[in-house]
């Protein structure tokens, strides 16, 4: 920093973004290879690759914020707009499917029985496993809140404590949505309910699994004396992607499993 007479981080050179593209693209040709042929060799080379990039990227950077002093107040603004955007352009991707939800359930054709749920369906009980995984996301939103406050009130051991409660409900409420979907009397392929269920309710549980992976990082950071009260912009950016995943969550029950049963 002492080189240089303005507080920007200008970044090395890395091939982390180079490796990142070559494992997206092996993992949606290994996905593609792997429904048609019943190959998942490609698709394991391209999730191993995409693993080790993580890994090392996620390094990288951690060790330029926390230890080379490269996230400087003007490069933490800048992170916090791009995680804005990033959020609002997730906003826009779940729209898409809400929009189709709604644009065929709102006035169902004649091939669906002209009424909703389509005819031969039966739709899944809002009031059973949806509603306990409803609560379980809810009260991740507060143990997320409460490891906030406790960062910034400097008290490790609550931070620690909240943040690991906070993991742990993300993985039980993967664990249940996985039982559901086990036990679903329906699949992807019954038309457009199963597709527009799968597809809302599916990216929304990768978009579980991401957060929780996310948080998990955050508690080994914080674990290691990363987080100080002022500085721990990693820990919002994923406190904020979490509670992005919660109000989600709120529009698909109340739509797709209240509404639309």
């Amino acid at each position: 920093m002492a080189h240089q007479a303005h507080a920007y981080h200008m970044v090395d050179p890395s091939p982390w973004p180079l490796t990142g593209a070559i494992a997206a693209l092996l993992l949606t040709s290994g996905l593609a290879m792997w429904f048609h042929f019943n190959s998942m060799a490609l698709m394991s080379l391209g999730l191993l690759i995409m693993a080790l990039t993580m890994l090392q990227w996620w390094r990288d950077i951690i060790r330029e914020g926390t230890f080379q002093g490269h996230h400087t107040p003007p490069v933490q603004k800048g992170l916090r707009y791009g995680m804005i955007l990033f959020i609002t352009s997730e906003v826009l991707f779940f729209i898409g499917f809400f929009w189709a939800f709604y644009n065929s359930s709102l006035a169902p054709t004649p091939e669906l029985g002209e009424c909703w749920p389509p005819a031969g369906i039966t739709p899944l009980d809002p009031f059973e496993v949806p509603l306990l995984n409803t609560a379980v996301l809810l009260a991740s939103g507060v143990t997320v809140t409460w490891a906030h406050h406790s960062i910034m009130h400097g008290t490790r051991k609550e931070a620690t404590q909240s943040l690991t409660l906070t993991v742990a409900l993300g993985l039980y409420f993967t664990i249940l949505q996985a039982m559901e979907y086990y036990e679903a009397p329906f699949t992807i392929a019954d038309g457009i309910y199963g597709s527009t269920f799968f597809v809302a309710t599916g990216f929304h549980g990768l978009h579980v699994i991401i957060g929780s992976l996310f948080l998990t990082v955050c508690l080994f950071r914080q674990v290691n004396y990363h987080f100080t009260l002022n500085h721990h912009f990693g820990f919002e950016a994923a406190a904020w992607y979490w509670h992005f995943v919660d109000v989600v969550w709120l529009f698909l029950y109340i739509s797709i499993y209240w509404w639309g049963s």
